[in-house]
């Protein structure tokens, strides 16, 4: 199988490319400027494995939430190109690719704390659970960060995101030590490339025109109502 994966819901723009079990990535942090970037990310992956666009099976692009802008976009670029090349399109939720990442380097939480700064004194989580090499997808909220109230019933927890950042009392609310925190970390195509290969296993592809961006806040326009 051969995909090609778009991240660009955060300040991190990132493809990947999925190999028949390899995955290659290339990404860069660089906010307002996925748009110039992306393309070039995707041209760069195919000419260095020598392999055409249409060899390509599909393309996994991250559906949110995050960024509208940044949604918006890798959503257009994943339909554009799906469309160009009659290919399917596998939507991944960026907050699962997010947690995805936990378990890099061998670690093996009982569940991951996936959340994102959604700026507006909000965040977007999810509470994922790990199943062997995989984190399970599950509910998408958005928020303040007073009212998160994590119990960890899945025994031990791993956390990680930019709302760790923006808001660093969230750790100690959650009594999570700062060894089971990476603040620093932002969704990536590699992990949506990896998902994306489970999705396509579970017949999940969609046709370009049905995927859509998933926003979980509904009002984008209006500040977050005092608390």
């Amino acid at each position: 199988m051969r995909l090609i994966a778009l991240e660009t819901a955060t300040e991190q723009c990132s493809a990947a490319l999925y190999i028949d079990g390899e995955i290659h990535g290339v990404r860069e942090r660089a906010a307002r400027r996925h748009g110039e970037l992306i393309l070039g990310q995707v041209e760069q992956l195919l000419r260095k494995a020598d392999i055409p666009r249409g060899s390509l099976d599909g393309i996994a692009v991250g559906r949110g939430p995050g960024a509208f802008t940044g949604v918006r976009l890798g959503l257009g670029v994943a339909q554009g190109m799906a469309f160009a090349l009659d290919r399917p399109v596998v939507p991944v939720s960026t907050l699962q690719a997010l947690a995805q990442q936990a378990l890099r380097e061998g670690r093996r939480p009982a569940a991951v704390l996936a959340a994102l700064d959604a700026r507006m004194g909000e965040i977007y989580w999810s509470l994922c659970p790990v199943r062997g090499e995989r984190v399970i997808a599950a509910p998408e909220q958005v928020g303040a960060p007073d009212a998160l109230d994590v119990a960890w019933p899945f025994g031990e927890g791993y956390a990680l995101g930019s709302a760790f950042a923006a808001f660093p009392e969230l750790a100690g609310a959650l009594a999570l030590s700062m060894q089971a925190v990476d603040a620093d970390a932002l969704p990536d195509a590699r992990e949506v490339a990896l998902l994306a290969v489970d999705a396509w296993e579970r017949g999940e592809a969609v046709a370009p025109e049905d995927a859509q961006p998933v926003y979980v806040r509904d009002d984008v326009a209006q500040p977050a109502a005092p608390r």
